[in-house]
């Protein structure tokens, strides 16, 4: 077996044929992606929300402005170049920014409001490879933009756990929290910070770079000594103006009226510094400790800061590895409808005559392009999953007619040699 030169990059992945290789994750599968893009397509139609596709790299500057600098993603996480230009560009990261972006260079508000949309496409983050996490990984998501209602929160929660649902994944509870709004965090924010800085030699590095940009992150840490200082910190919700409770008592009365498990996390900030007032977190207790599934939030300054008007919008992303990963997948194989077995070299442009007029018909199909031999090309037509096989050697052409064989049932009958007839004979 040849031995390649060149290897993937790290924190990289091939997504292959089912039959390449030893055993591999669900979602180094290309059926599954098929599948559970499948299932977020047709979820997202049901919504009423339209697909957008933006660049995979966009001028570094808006990650900065939109994520903000104080956040992992920023400080330590994108991949960050400049062009032959001279221009300092980024893989995105995330999925929002790119969105939010073309919303406001495309003039989309005026679409009728709310602008409901949906993308799937690769992610880049340099981060340590953990299970399901990736330096190019793929998400699902959506934005919600022109609408500040609380049941807007609601039905962005409830579409990304329909999804999930319905892709099996298990044990899944959404942690929601509120933030606040601006003016809750022109309350709070002095009086965390003030509390952090006398506590400034115990906290971790990343947490004291934290406190002069945005200290609300110190409760993303996973430091275990900050984590234990935020204890006695003060807390969030005793600063929420009444708009900021009123909204999210909105959010949780409507997650009640769906029914969907949730459970209130103070803790909870997510990872980006343009969120306000609600954020959520899918979590899957199936996977154990790395439980995130997905996520997303409410940013009702996001399209005024990268220059558009004052829009509210509420997003979230999905990892499809992480789903697939939860999910309780189905075991897909991918089937051919008709293998073509030639028996005598002027049989195979019959077959092939035969096979393009069935492909035009809807039915998959494939024949010998190796010279093998009649058992040699059985066996590949039980290796590549046929419902039928098509027989056609000398015999066959002298009497115009072919084999077709249920290669699951095991019947074989003559079918005259004409595409009508052999489509009816494995159609039936």
């Amino acid at each position: 077996m040849s031995q390649s030169k060149y290897r993937g990059p790290k924190g990289t992945y091939d997504v292959l044929p089912g039959d390449a290789g030893t055993k591999r994750e669900p979602h180094e599968r290309p059926e599954m992606w098929a599948w559970i893009e499948a299932i977020a397509r047709k979820t997202f139609a049901r919504y009423n929300y339209r697909e957008v596709r933006t660049p995979v790299f966009e001028e570094a500057d808006l990650f900065v402005r939109s994520v903000g600098e104080s956040s992992d993603i920023v400080r330590k996480e994108m991949f960050t170049f400049t062009d032959r230009g001279g221009r300092e560009l980024s893989l995105r990261p995330e999925g929002t920014a790119g969105v939010v972006r073309a919303y406001v260079e495309r003039s989309m508000d005026r679409m009728a409001r709310p602008v409901k949309l949906w993308y799937t496409g690769p992610m880049f983050r340099y981060e340590r490879q953990q299970k399901g996490r990736y330096r190019q990984h793929s998400q699902i998501g959506a934005e919600i933009l022109g609408s500040a209602d609380p049941l807007v929160d609601v039905e962005a929660m409830a579409l990304l756990y329909d999804i999930h649902r319905q892709a099996g994944v298990r044990e899944e509870v959404i942690h929601v929290n509120n933030l606040g709004d601006l003016e809750t965090r022109e309350r709070y924010v002095p009086e965390l910070k003030a509390y952090l800085e006398k506590h400034r030699p115990d906290l971790d590095p990343d947490s004291v770079a934290r406190l002069d940009t945005n200290p609300l992150r110190t409760f993303d840490s996973k430091d275990a000594n900050t984590q234990a200082l935020l204890e006695d910190a003060p807390k969030l919700e005793e600063y929420q103006t009444d708009d900021a409770r009123t909204h999210f008592s909105a959010v949780t009365s409507g997650l009640d009226a769906l029914g969907i498990p949730y459970r209130v996390d103070p803790a909870l900030v997510r990872g980006f510094d343009y969120y306000t007032l609600t954020v959520f977190e899918a979590k899957s207790y199936a996977l154990g400790a790395q439980d995130a599934v997905g996520g997303g939030g409410r940013y009702n300054d996001l399209v005024r800061d990268i220059g558009g008007p004052d829009m509210p919008g509420i997003g979230f992303g999905s990892g499809v590895e992480r789903i697939l990963l939860a999910a309780s997948a189905p075991d897909l194989t991918p089937e051919l409808d008709v293998y073509f077995v030639t028996l005598a070299p002027e049989a195979r442009n019959v077959a092939l005559k035969l096979a393009a007029e069935l492909r035009s018909s809807g039915l998959s199909c494939d024949l010998d392009y190796l010279g093998r031999s009649a058992k040699a090309q059985f066996k590949q037509a039980d290796r590549t999953g046929a419902r039928f096989s098509v027989v056609i050697g000398a015999d066959e052409l002298a009497g115009n007619s072919c084999k077709v064989r249920d290669m699951q049932g095991g019947g074989e009958a003559a079918v005259p040699l004409s595409g009508g007839e052999v489509l009816k004979a494995v159609s039936g």
